[in-house]
């Protein structure tokens, strides 16, 4: 099994950047400051506890005075760069609401090195209007992750991230940044762009269906970000989005097989699904074949999750062969229970086909 991502904060880790902090202070305490953070509880901390806790042991050993604490993390900023480093902008986040100026300015140097995604919120909470401004203005920064930062702090829906309801309430002030970015020149701000999109379509699917309907057709980066920005709205077949796509329905198109290749499957198994499909003579048609397996949760509950088979277009009087091996081994966002699952083959979003299989103790 992978190391959990938590353990990359280890007592090792802690004192080599202790040593960073001492070159630039060298009063520092870096056995108080490692000794602190390793302290009760640690062990049983998650990630995003374990930054916390690292950025609460910088506040017990760094200059009292958060400005000149600030200043220190500031100077060696470019020597802490990467995911482990993601307490620089939790500091802020943590100690820094009562100076927002000087803290803002701290979020903008820290996200090349990091990111202040997660950092951004509670500002958004204390004063939208001042907040979304500046994000705005980071919407047309030099700095591709400064502009990405414009995006992906003001999700409506950003996972791990403390909620702004303001926002998934009334997604207005998101959209004059998505317009700045719709096309940029980054594939790494284009994406968090179409996750803003799909974040709003789960609240507010009208706004996305009037935004597809200005932008399609005006660049093809603009094009990718709204295809990928309403991949939820595909799953659930909206009408227009589909037909905006080319997801026509699949009229004609008949199913020749859908087998499973076993009935009965362990915990933590996995099982092949096998699929052909003719479509019929004529035109050439497009076909989105996806695999929707609803999964028994304890209290005769259930759910439903689509995957994504293919996408392609099909000559008329052509057939269409594939196989999907499924894995019911458990992820750290999904957890299985014995019992009955469903899986059906979808195509262009009507289903076609289904089959069950149990899955045993």
């Amino acid at each position: 099994m992978a190391e959990a991502l938590k353990a990359m904060y280890h007592e090792r880790f802690l004192r080599d950047f202790a040593q960073i902090v001492r070159r630039r202070l060298p009063s520092f305490d870096a056995d108080r400051f490692v000794d602190f953070v390793l302290g009760a509880g640690w062990d049983e901390l998650e990630l995003k506890a374990r930054m916390r806790r690292i950025s609460e042991g910088l506040r017990e050993t760094l200059p009292k005075e958060y400005e000149e604490a600030l200043t220190v993390l500031e100077d060696i900023a470019e020597e802490c760069r990467g995911f482990p480093y993601m307490f620089f902008p939790d500091f802020v986040e943590r100690y820094g609401l009562d100076d927002w100026d000087r803290s803002i300015a701290a979020l903008e140097k820290f996200t090349p090195m990091s990111s202040s995604e997660f950092a951004v919120r509670p500002y958004l909470l204390k004063d939208l209007d001042k907040m979304m401004g500046r994000m705005l203005a980071w919407s047309s920064h030099p700095d591709e992750h400064v502009r990405r930062l414009a995006s992906e702090g003001c999700r409506p829906r950003l996972p791990w991230a403390m909620g702004v309801p303001e926002l998934k309430r009334d997604p207005a002030p998101i959209w004059p940044i998505l317009e700045r970015l719709k096309a940029d020149p980054s594939e790494y701000v284009r994406k968090s762009v179409a996750n803003n999109m799909n974040d709003i379509s789960k609240d507010h699917p009208e706004q996305v269906v009037e935004r597809v309907i200005q932008w399609q057709g005006e660049d093809a980066r603009t094009d990718w970000v709204l295809r990928h920005g309403c991949r939820g709205l595909i799953r659930a077949a909206h009408p227009e989005i589909m037909a905006r796509f080319g997801l026509l329905p699949a009229a004609g198109v008949e199913v020749e097989e859908w087998a499973l290749s076993d009935r009965e499957i362990p915990m933590g198994g996995s099982v092949e699904a096998r699929y052909k499909l003719r479509v019929p003579e004529g035109e050439a048609i497009k076909l989105r074949l996806e695999l929707a397996v609803t999964f028994p949760r304890p209290g005769g509950k259930s759910y439903r999750k689509q995957f994504r088979l293919s996408e392609k277009i099909a000559e008329g009087g052509s057939v269409v062969i594939g196989v999907r091996r499924h894995s019911f081994a458990d992820l750290s966002t999904r957890r299985h229970y014995p019992g009955v699952h469903r899986l059906a083959l979808i195509v262009n979003g009507s289903e076609m086909a289904s089959a069950e299989a149990v899955l045993t103790p």
